[in-house]
């Protein structure tokens, strides 16, 4: 680089300073500087400086900035004035940065950063500047050695003196004022300084990203947690990737580790791996570093400190050797601080982050994260089962009650309550034990293993039922045989098996003593287990009489008497569950419940609606009379869902909220998840209530990943969240919601899938991140390519046309364009989408270049757009106030490429700027004012018919109109259009034309006739 020419540096460092943040662009930066220094042109050397200490300054190589910086200076020293006031001003602003570098690097003595802040203080004062950035700088050298009397005064004065020029913008400066409270302890009002930052009312280049990643724990020590999950999933957002937020990718992975999110920190973690290497910014490193420490030390307590982890320059490492490896090389960095300050401050901060407890237990973050391995060596059971807690006799004699109460009552927390009992039985010698005890926990276990559809349920089953016939507990076994015909259902046994299993087990019932209490109850729960599983039954043998007809070639007529037989199956199942309920509806309510929630289903799946909602509100009923209002959550749950869908919306809200409320004891994760996502989308659906529907579909989320669905129901609760963040206008939390989940709705079917990409897409694009949000785009375009209806594909392919061309990307949008364009015209029936494109194109085309070529090529395309505006027109309603709007556009837009080609044609005099000295005769120039302006009146006129709601458009077109005419030496004409516009509007009713209208036009006239 060193034959640069200076104007060839010029142009090197123009597109250096648009290169990414990182190694590479400080490398070019350096060998900039170094061909800047030989070519002997001293601005292009102080601007290759300048370049050089901003391209450090977002990287993690700040503190190299000192160099170029000493260099600069001793450039001003040398002559100051060389430097204009942008140099200067340049010169003096990047004074505070290398204050913070020169702080925040252990190997630059107190005694040296000392001088270089008097030498900054001496420096600001001669050239006039406030106070305000030097106590900012003795504030930070204060607070990192630890002298807080220092740092108290050094904030004071800070905050008092006068802002200038040299200031530091409001966004940097209230995200260090809120970390000097939030160092003290005091959260709260460390979140109440920040506000501004966190609310978007004061921005920069790195902020809000470091704010909220700094809020996370003050929030949570405040018990703000809602706000603590969006600050993570925002500000993650914002600082991913980004190598000069290190520190806050750290605070994000600790705030992982300390709330229950440990999978979610190894996936941050995994993501800036890369990073995970010595630093030249070592302040960085060891902010980094720590929060990656606070995880691997959780995640070594979780059991998981034998866990392959990312490597580290080059090596594998466990979580354990990872630990060790990071901890020796911050406590190095700590001890090089404390030596250079004199103090232990540094070492104590560390010592005090690495040893934070955490600060809640789970907290649902709402994003899908891959659940941690198993710890090695543990079985799964071993791993969920309750550790036994040492107690008295009398207490586990408590404890067994409980136990075989909630068994016998069917309370939820009955299975949690016997794998206590089940833990605590196998801590005991074996004569310790009752027999009757050993025998209700091998029942336990067995029911366990035929929910879970164990191999060896039916096995474990028929050992229980012979277990409690050898005790005499003849009811016991009963139940167990019944089971038994469930657990060969569910293997997939044949239906005359389990039919002989259903009658083994009534039989079982019948044969029970009439003293027996529970006698009634065993037979009616016989009875509706066949009941239940009878449907299964008759569907498994009509599938294999299905596959039979095949066989045997029967000849047509069989589906006719199959659909005859389903009726009268169908039929013969409803009167038996009505007869039923009406037998044991009054002796044994709940398992009448349950046979009319069976009945609701089945009117359902007929399509009678009014009968169905009718038996789900008497199913519930029941269970509630019955004392057993969990079991009342499931009706309640359809029977909401159902009332959204005929559009009743209240009533869906009232049943989904009463059964969140009887759910209260249901221990389910699946059921819990499942009624927390109803309400969410009955809220979400009926009355928008968006903030509260995401609380429950962030719950649900968090129930179905406990469950194992996080693909399932995980993936259609986030998808439900994602959606209420839109709607509450949290678009950032939406989208890394959505992000997450999408691998999983992608496997949801295609329909599924396509409308994924699409809000993706549209979140994206609110987020002005184009070029993602084209990509989702075009991927819902290539899933609808064989669909019939073309549309979907052409909404597709402009929506990632319009996306391709904010960002940037000239050839794919026009492509994309081209696409749409054609797919818009198979249908013939998008004339708006049409014209859109068409308009689109032509300004695409003078992206590049304007010149007399490109604008001919885009008149052609204008002038297409409106032949097919006014085709329509002709065609349909003259009057179409869309169509003419669109038609108004068209012609204002035409008449804009218009002045485009004058203002880059111009004839020299004129006032305007061209390149390549290639311009148009004055006579040229007259004319295509003139055209311009007989544009804008067409378009002025068409919205003028449309009414005052267009008013805004009308005066673009007359104010364009009007300053066309001055620039032709009319003025008064053009006053004359404003001074017609402006009588109009103040005409209309109050309120009618907009506010600013009438004062911004009486300004124009004014100046056109200065």
């Amino acid at each position: 680089m060193s034959t640069l020419t200076a104007d060839e540096i010029r142009r090197a460092l123009h597109e250096n300073r648009n290169l990414p943040h990182g190694a590479a662009r400080n490398a070019q930066a350096e060998a900039l500087t170094a061909a800047a220094e030989v070519c002997g042109d001293t601005g292009v050397y102080r601007a290759a400086l300048i370049n050089q200490i901003d391209s450090y300054e977002y990287s993690a190589e700040r503190s190299r900035m000192v160099v170029p910086f000493a260099r600069l200076l001793q450039e001003y020293d040398r002559d100051p004035t060389a430097f204009g006031p942008g140099d200067a001003h340049s010169l003096f602003w990047r004074f505070k940065w290398v204050s913070g570098q020169i702080i925040s690097s252990p190997d630059v003595p107190i005694s040296s950063v000392t001088g270089y802040l008097d030498d900054m203080e001496k420096r600001y004062r001669i050239a006039g500047y406030s106070e305000r950035a030097v106590r900012q700088s003795e504030y930070f050298l204060a607070d990192a050695i630890g002298d807080d009397e220092r740092a108290e005064r050094a904030m004071a004065q800070w905050r008092t003196a006068d802002r200038d020029e040299m200031s530091d913008c409001h966004a940097c400066e209230t995200n260090s004022q809120g970390v000097f409270w939030a160092t003290k302890g005091e959260h709260a009002k460390a979140i109440e300084v920040w506000e501004p930052v966190l609310t978007g009312e004061q921005t920069c280049m790195e902020e809000p990203h470091r704010v909220l990643a700094r809020s996370l724990l003050p929030l949570l020590r405040l018990g703000r947690t809602d706000e603590a999950r969006s600050h993570h999933l925002r500000g993650y957002r914002m600082a991913r990737g980004k190598e000069s937020l290190l520190r806050a990718i750290g605070q994000h992975i600790e705030f992982c580790a300390l709330t229950g999110n440990e999978a979610r920190g190894v996936e941050i973690l995994a993501e800036h791996g890369a990073h995970l290497r010595p630093l030249v910014d070592v302040k960085t490193q060891l902010d980094f570093y720590a929060g990656v420490l606070v995880l691997l030390r959780r995640l070594i307590e979780l059991g998981h400190g034998g866990d392959p982890t990312v490597p580290y320059e080059g090596s594998a490492h466990t979580v354990e050797e990872l630990h060790g490896v990071l901890s020796a090389e911050v406590l190095d960095i700590a001890r090089r601080f404390d030596v250079r300050n004199g103090t232990t401050r540094v070492s104590e901060r560390l010592t005090e982050r690495l040893s934070r407890a955490p600060l809640a237990d789970t907290l649902p973050l709402g994003v899908r994260s891959t659940a941690l391995p198993q710890p090695a060596g543990t079985a799964p059971d071993a791993a969920a089962a309750p550790v036994p807690v040492p107690v008295s006799a009398a207490e586990f004699s408590v404890l067994v009650e409980r136990a075989r109460d909630a068994r016998d009552t069917g309370r939820p927390d009955a299975d949690r309550l016997w794998a206590e009992v089940a833990v605590r039985v196998s801590a005991l010698p074996e004569p310790d034990v009752h027999p009757m005890l050993t025998a209700e926990v091998a029942d336990h276990r067995a029911l366990t293993a035929a929910r879970a559809g164990a191999p060896d349920a039916a096995e474990l089953l028929t050992a229980v039922r012979d277990g409690y016939r050898a005790l005499g507990q003849a009811e016991r076994a009963a139940l167990a045989e019944l089971r038994l015909a469930s657990a060969a259902a569910q293997a997939g046994a044949a239906p005359e098996e389990v039919r002989a299993l259903l009658a083994a087990g009534l039989r079982a019932a019948e044969a029970l003593d009439a003293a027996e209490p529970l006698r009634a109850r065993r037979i009616a729960v016989a009875e509706l287990s066949a009941l239940r599983l009878e449907p299964y039954l008759r569907s498994a043998e009509a599938a294999r009489e299905h596959g039979n007809e095949h066989d045997h070639e029967y000849g047509h007529g069989h589906g006719h008497a199959h659909e005859h037989e389903h009726e009268h199956g169908h039929g013969l199942l409803v009167a038996e569950l009505s007869s039923f309920v009406s037998s044991y509806g009054q002796v044994l309510p709940d398992l009448a419940s349950e046979a009319e929630e069976l009945l609701g289903r089945l009117a359902l799946s007929q399509g009678d609606t009014e009968r169905a909602l009718e038996l789900l509100a008497s199913a519930a009923d029941r269970a509630v009379g019955a004392g057993r209002p969990w079991q009342a959550a499931d009706p309640l749950v359809l029977r909401a869902g159902v009332l959204l869908s005929l559009g009743r919306p209240e009533e869906a809200e009232a049943a989904a909220r009463s059964g969140l409320e009887h759910s209260a004891e249901v221990t389910d994760p699946e059921e819990r998840g499942l009624v927390r996502l109803t309400l969410a989308d009955v809220l979400l659906r009926g009355r928008g209530a968006a903030a509260e529907a995401a609380e429950h579909a962030l719950t649900a989320a968090h129930w179905f990943d406990q469950a194992g669905l996080t693909a399932d129901g995980g993936a259609q609760a986030r998808l439900m969240l994602a959606q209420a963040y839109a709607r509450d206008g949290r678009t950032a939390d939406a989208a890394e919601v959505l992000q997450s989940a999408l691998p999983d709705l992608l496997e949801h079917g295609e329909g599924q899938a396509v409308s994924a990409r699409d809000f993706l897409g549209n979140l994206l694009r609110e987020l002005r991140e184009s070029r993602a949000a084209a990509e989702q785009f075009l991927l819902a375009a290539d899933l609808v390519e064989d669909w019939e209806d073309p549309r979907p594909q052409a909404g597709f392919a402009q929506a990632a046309a319009d996306c391709l061309s904010d960002a940037g990307l000239a050839d794919e949008a026009v492509a994309a364009y081209r696409r749409a364009l054609e797919l818009r015209r198979l249908t013939g029936d998008a004339v708006v989408s049409e014209v859109r494109i068409l308009r689109s194109l032509a300004w695409l085309g003078m992206r590049e270049e304007v010149t007399e070529e490109s604008v001919a090529a885009a008149r052609v395309l204008m002038d297409e757009a409106a032949e097919v505006l006014e085709a329509a027109l002709e065609a349909g309603d003259a009057e179409d106030p869309e169509l003419l709007s669109e038609l108004a556009q068209t012609w204002h837009q035409l008449a804009q490429v218009l002045d485009r080609l004058v203002g880059s044609r111009a004839p020299e005099g004129t006032g305007e700027s061209h390149d390549d000295g290639v311009v148009l005769s004055p006579a040229a120039v007259e004319a295509l004012r003139l055209e311009e302006i007989g544009l804008w009146e067409r378009a002025a006129g068409l919205y003028s018919g449309l009414g005052p709601e267009y008013l805004q458009d009308r005066f673009q077109c007359v104010n364009n109109a009007a300053w066309t005419d001055h620039e032709l030496g009319r003025p008064e004409a053009g006053a004359a259009r404003m001074s017609a516009l402006l009588e109009e509007a103040e005409s209309l009713p109050e309120g009618a034309a907009p506010e600013w209208l009438v004062p911004q036009a009486r300004r124009i006239i004014t100046n056109l006739t200065a």
